[in-house]
């Protein structure tokens, strides 16, 4: 199928949506981000696809792209201190609505993501960020945004090697936090298996 297919049919249809994924709900320190966007039918940006499959310099340069292009975009956060209070589905859930906030339409399409307070409709879609261009939209914009707060948080705390694993459960990751403790980045719930 191709990327653009779901979007074309709404844009036929002039029904106003946005397209809404997270990034990092899996790592084991930082918050989780959630990327809403409000792409229009032109122009349509090349290369937009899940984030996953495309190189950091490639998603440095969509970022930028789409930010210029969007009629809507925007990226919201849920904290650790959230994430370890509400548990890592609910602080999606709350990141996703706070990107939501303020985008001009009634019909939002998630990345196999439900029970998310919106202002209007939502579709769920599995595989979003790989079917639909609003969803890889969103997705970019979620990944580099909280990439770039990783690389904030390596400044603070250097001795984990956040820059490079994002946070994310790797050997190096899982060595230093065996040898330094966690830090106030770290997910209590993600990291107490590890110590």
């Amino acid at each position: 199928m191709e990327i653009t297919q779901t979007d074309r049919a709404l844009w036929a249809q002039g029904i106003a949506f946005a397209g809404i994924d997270e990034a990092g709900r899996g790592p084991l320190a930082g918050p989780v981000a959630a990327g809403c966007c409000v792409m229009p039918a032109s122009p349509l940006l090349e290369g937009v696809d899940d984030s996953k499959k495309l190189s950091a310099q490639k998603r440095e340069a969509l970022y930028d792209q789409i930010l210029s292009t969007a009629v809507f975009a925007n990226v919201g956060y849920a904290s650790v201190e959230e994430i370890n209070s509400l548990n890592i589905l609910e602080a999606t859930r709350l990141a996703m609505a706070r990107a939501a906030e303020g985008a001009p339409c009634g019909l939002f399409l998630l990345d196999a993501m439900e029970g998310v307070a919106l202002p209007g409709e939502c579709r769920s879609i599995v595989h979003g960020d790989a079917l639909c261009y609003s969803i890889a939209a969103a997705s970019i914009l979620a990944k580099v945004s909280r990439d770039r707060l990783m690389g904030e948080l390596d400044a603070q705390y250097p001795q984990y090697g956040f820059a490079k694993h994002k946070g994310y459960g790797t050997r190096e990751h899982i060595a230093a936090l065996r040898q330094y403790g966690p830090c106030a980045a770290h997910r209590a719930l993600f990291v107490r298996n590890f110590l």
